[in-house]
């Protein structure tokens, strides 16, 4: 059959002085064919629509009788072909084979556009330069990506100008906090250079909470003050209307597929280190902005100008340092420096790590913790006492913390099941690692177990940090002068 784009490839190059045979293999037709369409109306014009059956319709016993009657009461077109036929067979069994499922599935698609119920309309947005900027999360484990082999989980934050579709990403590890929202939107904006009038979102818990009385939602403090700071407003999509962000919602999907491109291209989903990947994911969204960049240039004279600084991105706490060396921020718990016991401290929670303070000095900087409850305790600030209190380890309400690694652990098994004094044998190895370097450490026990030698404080201590042979006393006499005097008085013959 002649199609239209061949019809218009004949007359093209007839119009370009070609001789009929030579247009007529360029556009893949016969000699023939070509001598019928040089000339009138294209193939798809003279085609007169059908109007009849090409044959009996199969549910036409029923139709109306029985499956209209269904889809009537259908009123959201849940119904599926596949069920309708099943309920068909049951009440005519051996008449209705399951080789009119296809023919069954048009009839019931043409009957609801004629006489179904409405469906959700979607209406699209006129989107002005400058007027709005999206933001929101994602999961992005999904991805499989590594750090140093092992997985990462965690999201990407995305800030999107709905006008130019201009993107900003950042790696998050800490879920979708008021500082990972924060420093992401305040990450985009200073990268921008610029501020859109209205910022959009779903109800995330980061920049709303729930009212009590009227079981609405509203602004939180801190995001309303962030808004004030850069002279900007908010709206919120409908709960679970998802939809209703769609410039943000569209704008994970390509991203998330961009990087897994790219990650096919680059060969490995093994990164260093965060830094590596987080760089990866930013030369990834810069090329998709070089791609908008002439949007963007008629977007920004329209962006309002940035403040004369940010709004720092952490959350403050003052807390005092409980008896057992440990802080509680928020839900978690953290150990920190013994010598900090009974003193206030100031915690700054970023997004991604918790740093503590005292007196304006930096004391420490830990990774955030995720859950309720979750604790944090870093043997080196507890072994200390720990060492002179072995029997505090045996129900130590964080025991499992004082194995760093695997080897740790493995190692005070093998201890278990040699000794009775397994808890102080293994309190002073680690408390040797603590002394000197928990890698070499690690290294002896990894030796000492592949090797199936016995564990001890002692053995892995000659190992890593061997006595030094003491030093003989050497006893030296003066030296005798009289030699020098004879010399002296015999005038210097020998």
């Amino acid at each position: 059959m002649v199609t239209d784009e061949q019809v218009r490839l004949l007359r093209q190059k007839m119009t370009e002085g070609k001789k009929q045979e030579t247009a007529a293999a360029a556009a893949a037709m016969s000699v023939r064919s070509a001598r019928t369409w040089q000339r009138g109306p294209l193939p798809s014009e003279t085609k007169q629509p059908r109007t009849w059956r090409t044959r009996t319709d199969p549910f036409a016993a029923i139709w109306d009788k029985e499956i209209t009657p269904l889809l009537v009461e259908d009123k959201k077109s849940v119904l599926q072909a596949v069920t309708v036929l099943a309920w068909v067979q049951e009440k005519h069994p051996g008449e209705y084979g399951n080789e009119l499922l296809r023919t069954l599935q048009r009839r019931i698609r043409d009957w609801r556009a004629l006489h179904g119920p409405p469906k959700e309309v979607f209406f699209e947005q006129e989107h002005v330069p400058g007027r709005e900027g999206a933001f929101d999360f994602t999961p992005a484990t999904e991805l499989g990506v590594t750090i140093a082999g092992a997985p990462l989980e965690h999201l990407l934050f995305e800030f999107v100008l709905t006008y130019s579709s201009w993107t900003w990403a950042d790696v998050v590890l800490g879920g979708e906090t008021y500082e990972a929202m924060s420093a992401g939107i305040q990450g985009a904006l200073w990268e921008l250079r610029g501020v859109p009038a209205v910022w959009r979102s779903d109800n995330l818990s980061a920049a709303t909470h729930e009212l009590k009385q009227t079981a609405g939602r509203t602004l939180t403090q801190r995001y309303k003050a962030l808004l004030d700071h850069y002279d900007a407003t908010s709206t919120r999509i409908q709960p679970g209307e998802s939809h209703e962000n769609g410039a943000v919602e569209q704008r994970h999907y390509r991203t998330k597929r961009a990087i897994a491109e790219a990650l096919v291209i680059r060969g490995s989903a093994d990164f260093a280190d965060l830094d590596a990947y987080r760089a990866f994911v930013r030369e990834t969204i810069a090329r998709h902005n070089r791609q908008i960049e002439a949007r963007l240039v008629e977007e920004r004279p329209h962006l309002k100008p940035l403040p004369s600084s940010a709004v720092p991105s952490y959350t403050v706490f003052q807390v005092r340092v409980r008896k057992w060396s440990t802080i509680r921020v928020g839900h978690q718990t953290y150990s920190v420096p013994s010598r900090l016991r009974d003193h206030w401290v100031e915690v700054r929670r970023h997004p991604d790590t918790i740093e503590v303070r005292y007196h304006d000095k930096h004391v420490e900087t830990m990774p955030r913790l995720r859950g309720e409850g979750a604790a944090r305790i870093d043997y080196r600030h507890v072994i200390w006492s720990l060492v002179t209190k072995p029997g505090a380890f045996a129900r130590y309400r964080y025991r499992e913390e004082l194995f760093p690694t695997l080897a740790f652990r493995r190692a005070y098994d093998a201890l278990k099941a040699r000794t009775e004094r397994a808890d102080v044998e293994y309190l002073r190895i680690l408390h040797l690692a603590a002394s000197t370097m928990e890698k070499p450490v690690e290294d002896t026990l990894i030796a000492m177990l592949d090797a199936g030698e016995p564990i001890s404080f002692d053995a892995v201590r000659e190992r890593v940090a061997p006595t030094k042979p003491p030093v003989p006393a050497i006893a030296i006499p003066g030296p005798d002068l009289s030699a020098y005097d004879r010399l002296l008085t015999s005038g210097g013959a020998a």
